[in-house]
């Protein structure tokens, strides 16, 4: 054979080759196997496919496991045991809980079984005051549930039935989906049951109280997932499922001045239902490890008075409980910014509750914080959730209006107005002699304190802590120290709550206005 025709010849084979590759990726002959060496894949999970059809095997695959709950409640309990507990966007929903009513009060929810022994995942809203919990299967099974337990601060639950033959969900970790990531809800909406929704991943470490007036500071996390996948009422405890079929989030919450979907919904990441879960079933109780600080993401503000290189961090405004937590134990102070927790840097609030969740009561968690430009490390020895501290709380904002102020002295550069603490006042707040300083009578709507201090009184500024320490006795006290300062400088106060929820000392850091 000559050289020109073998050329051919070899040209001729490389694109049959060529032609038959496409051929065989049309009908996706060439796909990997999920077999191949090296790929850890979660028992029960779909491979990743097409999208358009990925959405029918995941209702296939994941919409047996999902239950339909109904729930009643003797009328005797009343409105008092949900008062509080309603999940933002569901006002409307609970109202039909009038505590005069005579006849059971019922509700629906949603939830997914987790375990051939009968256990599902819920909301706690959903399960927490029920006496009586019924169950029923998308193949017509009814069960009565028992309640394990629950948790208010996670909105978590855990109830059972006793089946045979009980279709299982796969748990994912949320820690690797992505913002953008196609998700799926299932759950019972407005008693539509089964219903399947599809969307994105809108956004991840979401705080519910960054959304004014549709969240109150019963829940402990700031670490939603974001999603716009459709849900609404009657979709709370079931499960929000990435492409591969398995659960990444539990549907807790809407974001919606209606009651109904408005186009943002909230799931609780299944790394934190996990834990809640196992506790609840070892224990009855969640045994979270807690550091006992209030806490709030880093604004340009804290960064400066810390001495931060960038924006990133969990600000301590206070301590819960006010005395006597862990972190104020091992001398983390109010106003500290933590950086470093178990060696890990600390970007962001839901980062911080990450890693302390990882972690059992009474061991001891290595903190590094920056105070006024110097970094300080502690070692806080962690307890366990009580009801009481959370494993890092978000710090809950303040109402914007308030009452006029008689004789009040006027901070204008921070939008304030406050008087000097009287003896009355004193004492009924029960102050020790160094929080008499001065109460803020008046926040203005658009100042720097807005939404951080409290209007109605019942904050107290005792100090200023930068850019200079000053106790502030008298209006002439705090003038002095903004006097010196310039438009876009930064004051960082010491401030003394005497109401629920703010009560105890934290730290407010506000910029000068013109």
């Amino acid at each position: 054979m000559s050289t020109i025709p073998r050329v051919r010849f070899g040209v001729a084979v490389v694109i049959a080759f060529l032609a038959g590759l496409l051929f065989a990726s049309a009908f996706d002959f060439t796909r990997p196997s999920y077999a191949q060496a090296g790929m850890n894949v979660t028992a029960g999970a779909l491979p990743q496919g097409d999208v358009r059809n990925g959405f029918a095997a995941i209702a296939e695959r994941v919409t047996p496991a999902v239950v339909s709950i109904q729930t009643e409640r003797d009328p005797r309990r009343g409105q008092g045991r949900t008062r509080g507990r309603v999940p933002p966007g569901y006002e409307d929903f609970f109202r039909q809980f009038d505590p005069d009513r005579s006849e059971p009060v019922q509700a629906d929810g949603s939830g997914f079984i987790v375990s051939q022994e009968g256990y599902i995942l819920t909301n706690n809203h959903v399960v927490g005051d029920a006496d009586r919990v019924k169950v029923t299967l998308t193949d017509h099974r009814v069960f009565k549930a028992k309640v394990v337990g629950g948790d208010p601060t996670t909105d978590v639950a855990v109830i059972k039935i006793d089946g045979a033959q009980l279709p299982v969900v796969a748990l994912g970790e949320d820690t690797l989906s992505h913002v953008g990531d196609w998700v799926v809800a299932i759950g019972n909406p407005l008693g539509l049951d089964f219903t399947v929704t599809a969307g994105i991943v809108s956004a991840k470490g979401r705080s519910v109280s960054d959304l004014p007036g549709l969240m109150d500071g019963n829940y402990a996390i700031a670490d939603f997932i974001q999603t716009d996948a459709a849900i609404n009422p009657g979709n709370s405890g079931g499960p929000l499922v990435n492409t591969r079929g398995e659960v990444v989030g539990i549907n807790s919450a809407i974001a919606s001045r209606t009651g109904f979907y408005s186009g943002y919904g909230f799931a609780i990441p299944i790394s934190l239902a996990r834990g809640v879960m196992d506790d609840l079933i070892k224990h009855g109780r969640v045994r979270q490890p807690v550091l006992g600080v209030s806490i709030d993401d880093v604004s340009p503000e804290d960064a400066k008075v810390a001495g931060l290189p960038r924006i990133a961090g969990a600000l301590v405004r206070g301590f819960n409980p006010a005395e006597g937590s862990p972190a104020e134990r091992a001398g983390i102070e109010a106003g500290d910014v933590i950086v470093q927790a178990d060696g890990r840097p600390i970007d962001r609030v839901s980062t911080l509750q990450r890693i302390v969740r990882g972690h059992e009561p009474s061991e001891v968690v290595a903190v590094d914080v920056m105070r006024f430009g110097q970094r300080k490390s502690f070692r806080v020895k962690l307890e366990a959730h009580d009801d009481g501290p959370q494993v890092a709380a978000r710090a809950t904002p303040t109402t914007r209006s308030a009452p006029a102020a008689e004789d009040a002295g006027r901070a204008h550069q921070l939008g304030i107005a406050v008087q000097p603490v009287d003896g009355d006042f004193a004492r009924d707040a029960n102050l020790d002699e160094g929080d008499r300083g001065l109460r803020v009578m008046e926040v203005s709507p658009s100042g720097p304190a807005r939404n951080l201090l409290a209007p109605r009184g019942t904050d107290v500024i005792t100090d200023v802590l930068y850019p200079m320490k000053k106790k502030v006795r008298t209006s002439a006290d705090l003038q002095a120290v903004l006097a010196q300062l310039r438009p876009g400088d930064v004051v960082s106060l010491r401030v003394y709550g005497t109401a629920e929820p703010l009560i105890g000392p934290r730290v407010v850091n506000l910029r000068v206005a013109e």
